[in-house]
């Protein structure tokens, strides 16, 4: 059964920073791409960042470009998403998921996992 694990959300001011991580089951961690995804109440799933499966590219939707940085850990079976600079409209609940980065990069995805919420106060 695949399970992705999320953690490291919560309530921040704005200007401030958090670290999610994204803890993997999935037997093909160390060879799939993974992405974060967020989803805001009353919105669409928005992409946010991916990171192929040796962690040697990225990519970022441009409204995260400079604030947030994904990276990963495959000896750990973990990616991690740092925010900083937050801002109220980042307020969602972040997932991780995985795929091939060319899925991921344009929203798609095999597997994902339940979310963790982030909420930032003015």
């Amino acid at each position: 059964q695949v399970q992705l694990v999320e953690s490291g959300g919560g309530l921040v001011q704005a200007g401030g920073s958090l670290r999610l991580s994204c803890v993997s089951s999935v037997r093909t961690f160390s060879s799939d791409a993974m992405a974060w995804f967020r989803q805001a109440p009353g919105k669409e799933r928005e992409f946010v960042a991916a990171i192929s499966w040796s962690g040697s590219s990225t990519y970022y939707a441009d409204a995260m470009k400079g604030r947030f940085s994904i990276s990963r850990d495959n000896a750990k079976n973990t990616v991690y998403l740092q925010m900083n600079s937050l801002k109220p409209e980042d307020t969602a609940v972040y997932h991780c998921a995985g795929d091939s980065f060319a899925r991921l990069i344009v929203g798609e995805y095999a597997y994902w996992g339940q979310g963790t919420q982030v909420t930032v106060s003015s």
